[in-house]
């Protein structure tokens, strides 16, 4: 595991305006400038390094499940310019502003968004999705807390991003498996204690997955888990060394600064 420079571009259109009740907020050192709701779900640091972790080659196309306001998605797609990525989003609300901010952004072109439910999908015949099959990567930052176990926010749509039923991680997976092509990577991040429930879901489905820790500081719990799978593979599982995100105080380290700053990817194979 490793980190890897990639050839970034500049934003081609300056950023409008900022409508009320909505940030800007930047991301890889400035060179993105994303429109999020001031109140409700705000994507942070876990989808820079979900994006750093996705091993997308040029020409290459990549699907996202859940995708938000679009932040792993224009992370990843300002890494790499010659990649296309998909995603699908339920809240009618966050997938015009992903549609919004892959436009102020310069990178139009290079998103497509499909207003649905992960789930649904799932549920229904998911043949009538766009290149299902044939994506050569999938990935998602599911929702972190299960129904009944926490307090829902009053933010209807920060509940939606935050909350997930006993079975709906297990249906996030099984739709990036479905989207993929054989051999094709799928890759999450999520809480480290639901590693069992994912390792359980990618059992029989995937095989060379690499499970990355995300610590806090050293010494500590792992906090957050990247998991990452080979669709059709046989090869065993592999524990990585992980990566340390502060030093002293509250700074990053280096290596995390790296990936959230810099751009740089984060290697897993």
């Amino acid at each position: 595991m490793q980190l890897a420079a990639e050839a970034t571009i500049a934003p081609s259109q300056a950023p409008s305006a900022v409508p009320a009740s909505l940030t800007e907020d930047a991301f890889l050192g400035g060179r993105l400038r994303v429109l999020q709701p001031e109140k409700g779900y705000r994507a942070g640091i876990d989808a820079v390094f979900l994006a750093a972790a996705i091993p997308a080659a040029a020409g290459e196309t990549v699907f996202e499940a859940g995708i938000g306001v679009g932040v792993a998605a224009l992370c990843l797609i300002a890494r790499n310019p010659a990649i296309h990525v998909t995603g699908i989003e339920v809240a009618a609300r966050y997938a015009m502003m992903c549609e919004e901010n892959a436009k102020r952004n310069g990178f139009a072109q290079l998103l497509k968004v499909i207003h649905g439910d992960v789930k649904e999908a799932m549920r229904k015949d998911l043949a009538h999705m766009p290149q299902h099959g044939t994506f050569a990567h999938a990935y998602a930052n599911p929702p972190y807390f299960e129904d009944g176990k926490v307090t829902h926010s009053p933010s209807l749509l920060k509940a939606q991003a935050h909350a997930f039923g006993p079975d709906d991680l297990d249906l996030w997976i099984k739709v990036m498996h479905a989207m993929v092509s054989l051999r094709g990577t799928v890759t999450l991040i999520h809480r480290a204690d639901s590693l069992g429930k994912i390792l359980l879901s990618m059992e029989d489905r995937f095989g060379d997955i690499r499970v990355a820790p995300l610590y806090a500081r050293e010494g500590t719990a792992a906090s957050r888990v990247i998991v990452q799978g080979i669709k059709g593979s046989k090869a065993p599982m592999q524990l990585l060394p992980g990566l340390v995100l502060h030093g002293d105080g509250h700074a990053f380290t280096a290596d995390a600064e790296a990936v959230l700053r810099e751009g740089m990817a984060w290697r897993l194979r």
